[in-house]
This record gives structure tokens, sequence and C-alpha cells, in this order.
């Protein structure tokens, strides 16, 4: 019972930080880890999701 309680605790974590926004930043972090370790130091949560938010909406966005 207490391992049920458990898992579907870190379940429910995970998509919330799916949803929140968080595992993209800790996806980045991994990334940045691996790829870009000499060039200084990662974006800062603020500076990400800012980043992100201009990426996703600059531009042309329509269907047609």
């Amino acid at each position: 019972m207490k391992q049920n309680l458990k898992s579907a605790a870190s379940f429910i974590f995970k998509l919330w930080q799916s949803w929140n926004g968080e595992a993209a930043y800790q996806r980045y972090l991994t990334h940045w880890r691996r790829q870009h370790t000499s060039e200084g130091r990662p974006l800062t949560r603020k500076a990400f999701f800012a980043a992100e938010t201009q990426r996703k909406w600059n531009g042309v966005k329509r269907c047609c």
C-alpha cells in the first residue's frame, strides 16, 4: 500500500512538472551540462522561461 501511494505521488509530481514547464527547464539543464559547459553558466530559470516565451510567440503564428 505504501509503495503504491509513493508511486502515485511520484507520478502526480512528474505530471505537475510537465504541466508547469519545470520538466523543460530540467531537460535544458541536462542538455547544457552535456554540451555547453565551456560556454559559461546556464540560463537562470527566469531567463529560460522568458526566452521560451519569446521563441513561442515571436513571428507569424497562424494556420493558413
